[in-house]
């Protein structure tokens, strides 16, 4: 009985709406054409007294309404919905009345005056004649003007179902679309159309390419059935006195900018306070690059193409280039290989491929992920720059839900890299100096500021460089200011410990099982709890951290890379020296998640990705992207950004909140500030025994001041490099190297 009514319901709602519409278009084609018969003049005449110059919103509202009705998302029964438009629709009547000029005029005479122009169609009709008579006689003319500006508002908000707040977002949605697209259309004129003549079988292409600011034709000619994009497409063979034509993208297949913004829960003040999300004209705006021309390039694959084949057939494989991707560091050449080619006789051959173009290297991609074809992975002749402001402007950065999204660079074929780490869920970033391994952790860093207030993510910086992470120092972001020392880092990561102990134990009291839910149950109103940020913990260089304090620094990242990620912990760790003593077993384990940049030698290269590669990346913010997940490395161009941007945003952070420690962070650094004070007084006590006995060795140093091997051993190494004692000879005891006079001295300079 109950499935009968509803089908029932439904029917009848559905028959509502089909006759709302086709009401509407008699409606519309009565007002339109008024002489098609005498039910289309009589409808006419009708409308036009009742409602005037507003008559021709009656079919707009009948079809709105009978498309509701069909689509469901409104009852059969009035509701708000329908008295608010009908207020809407009266009020507007009665605005088109006051801006009659006749309404004007016939202020002040006879209310049958009103009434006789609303008659004849003029203004708002009859309806809103007689509203407007009704509102100036009680209330004159500036009390009307309140009374409609309310009524009008109070129709709006009922009409559309939404609060004055949600209908202030979606406005500012608007504009903002409205803007982007402003934008989108003053900036395509950097895309061009390029006519080409090919050869003989050609396929209909779209060549995507560098950045170039040029605007000229290209003549390339070719015999070979290429298709230069990252798209393939192909509409079969053409004759060679066709012409095509080849849409040419300076972006390198750059993604359009953010046509939409972030959904109505994402805003630029947080609820609790004014802060705001940082601008993105603090950065940088890419412009034209006054490089190769769209010719120049065309040339140069072309030439590279025919070179790579004549290449590979010297040697007895025969292969065709079917695609090209260029991006911002190199250029992509796909081949299918013929039946019977082994596909490692192809990678042998890429220092002969190097040496035949002329390249500092080549890469070969055997097989392209979801594709049968092998890349050969060729340098440009000139590198792109990849701006972060590009990256943070596109759909897909923009429309991202994650707190923890980050820009990393574009791809082989120009697309945009934008990552998730809460979903990887900790990152590992290795590679030699100066390949470009800070500017990835500053636009790392960078990308979460643009996107997140402090009261989501908080940060631990640990760098014990002291160079390239310090600019940060003041943020409010940070729950410390940035650690240096590589004492005062062990105690940092110790409290990043606890902190995950104690989140699971609040966890466990409430019943949610991650961090996620944790902040939904707080939000409620019977809950006295306050929701969580996110942490990111970054380090730099892991592998002073290593050296100081391996045993401690290992656990507290074992132990965070295994169980932090429900907590909302994650970590990203950075290393210029890829060995296995830095990158242990254990820690390599619980970050799956990897990036390379270029590295000095294949073992480097299979220490960090479990394969070869990174050795031959170019360097400059090339690199290789492993997410979790995955089985083969991307190939991406990081993004640059400059010390002069940092400063920037990081003045304008400041401005906008102010930077308050943590007190339980605090007290486990103070703890490893105190074990090293007790070092040094040891160490004091240590010299003075060896030059009170004027030998040293360990085993005095255990008898003298009652300590365990493994602290009197370090005591001893510490004081051989400070030169206090003198090195290893056997049996033979130690030397002492120095006078009671020189002690302190030595010891100040620690």
């Amino acid at each position: 009985m109950g499935s009968a009514k509803k089908f029932r319901n439904q029917q009848k709602q559905e028959i509502t709406g089909i006759i709302c519409l086709a009401l509407a278009l008699v409606t519309m084609v009565s007002l339109i054409s008024p002489k098609m018969g005498l039910i289309s003049s009589f409808s006419e005449h009708i409308l036009r007294g009742i409602a005037g110059e507003g008559r021709y919103l009656l079919p707009v509202l009948l079809a709105f309404f009978g498309f509701r009705l069909i689509q469901k998302k409104v009852p059969l029964k009035a509701g708000p919905h329908i008295y608010g438009l009908a207020l809407l629709f009266i009020t507007v009547l009665t605005v088109l009345n006051i801006l009659s000029p006749h309404s004007y005029e016939q202020a002040g005479s006879l209310p049958y005056l009103y009434l006789l122009e609303g008659l004849e169609g003029k203004g708002g009709g009859l309806t809103g004649a007689l509203f407007y008579f009704v509102l100036v006689r009680s209330f004159g003319h500036t009390g009307t003007y309140i009374i409609l500006a309310t009524l009008g508002l109070v129709g709006v908000l009922l009409s559309a179902n939404a609060s004055l707040e949600g209908l202030n977002q979606k406005i500012g949605r608007c504009l903002k679309n409205l803007g982007l697209k402003l934008k989108q259309a003053i900036t395509s004129f950097l895309f061009t159309e390029v006519e080409v003549e090919v050869g003989e079988e050609p396929a209909h292409q779209t060549l995507i390419i560098d950045r170039s600011g040029t605007n000229s034709e290209s003549s390339l000619s070719s015999n070979k059935d290429v298709n230069l994009c990252s798209n393939i497409e192909n509409n079969g063979p053409l004759n060679s006195t066709k012409t095509q034509k080849v849409s040419i993208n300076p972006y390198a297949g750059e993604a359009e900018t953010a046509a939409t913004v972030l959904p109505a829960e994402k805003v630029t003040e947080t609820e609790k306070t004014a802060y705001q999300l940082p601008p993105v004209n603090l950065l940088t705006r890419p412009g034209r690059l006054r490089g190769l021309t769209v010719n120049q390039i065309n040339k140069n694959i072309t030439e590279n193409i025919r070179v790579l084949e004549e290449t590979l057939d010297s040697f007895g494989v025969k292969v065709k280039v079917t695609q090209v991707s260029r991006g911002p560091v190199v250029t992509r050449y796909e081949i299918h290989p013929p039946s019977g080619i082994k596909v490692s006789r192809i990678m042998s051959l890429a220092d002969d491929i190097a040496l035949c173009l002329a390249a500092p290297d080549v890469r070969i991609e055997a097989p392209i992920p979801g594709k049968a074809a092998i890349g050969i992975e060729i340098p440009n002749n000139e590198i792109a720059v990849v701006y972060l402001r590009e990256l943070i402007e596109t759909v897909e950065f923009q429309q991202s839900s994650s707190w923890l999204t980050v820009a990393l660079g574009k791809d082989i074929a120009g697309k945009p890299v934008i990552a998730d780490l809460t979903r990887m869920p900790h990152l590992l970033i290795a590679g030699a100096t100066g390949a470009g391994k800070s500017v990835c952790l500053n636009t790392l860093i960078a990308g979460i500021l643009f996107k997140t207030s402090p009261e989501q993510v908080k940060f631990l910086i640990i760098d014990p460089k002291m160079v390239e992470l310090t600019t940060y120092n003041g943020i409010p972001h940070l729950t410390t200011p940035v650690v240096t020392s590589p004492q005062k880092a062990a105690g940092a990561l110790r409290w990043a410990v606890k902190e995950m102990e104690r989140r699971y134990e609040l966890f466990a009291a409430v019943g949610a099982r991650d961090i996620t839910r944790y902040n939904n149950y707080v939000k409620e109103p019977s809950s006295s709890q306050k929701p969580m940020p996110l942490i990111l913990i970054v380090i730099d260089e892991l592998a002073d951290l290593m050296m100081v304090a391996p045993a401690e620094v290992e656990d507290s990242i074992c132990r965070l890379a295994q169980m932090a990620r429900a907590t909302g912990i994650h970590l990203v760790v950075a290393t210029q020296r890829p060995s296995v003593d830095v990158i242990t077993g254990l820690i390599k384990a619980n970050i799956p998640s990897r990036i390379s940049f270029a590295v000095s030698s294949q073992i480097d290269s299979r220490t960090i990705l479990d394969m070869a590669g990174a050795e031959k990346l170019l360097g400059r913010g090339d690199m290789l992207f492993l997410p979790v997940g995955t089985t083969k490395p991307c190939r991406v161009q990081g993004a640059y950004l400059s010390d002069h941007e940092v400063e920037n945003l990081v003045t304008f952070l400041k401005k906008q909140a102010q930077y308050v420690p943590l007190d339980c962070i605090g007290g486990e650094i103070a703890k490893e500030e105190n074990v090293e004070d007790r070092e040094d007084e040891l160490m004091l006590k240590a010299a003075e025994i060896f030059l009170e006995t004027g030998h040293a060795s360990i085993s005095l140093l255990q008898r003298r001041l009652h300590l365990g091997y493994a602290k009197a051993a370090r005591l001893v190494d510490i004081m051989e490099n400070k030169g206090i004692i003198g090195s290893y000879e056997g049996s033979k005891p130690r030397s002492v190297l120095i006078t009671a006079e020189q002690l302190p001295h030595l010891l100040q300079n620690k």
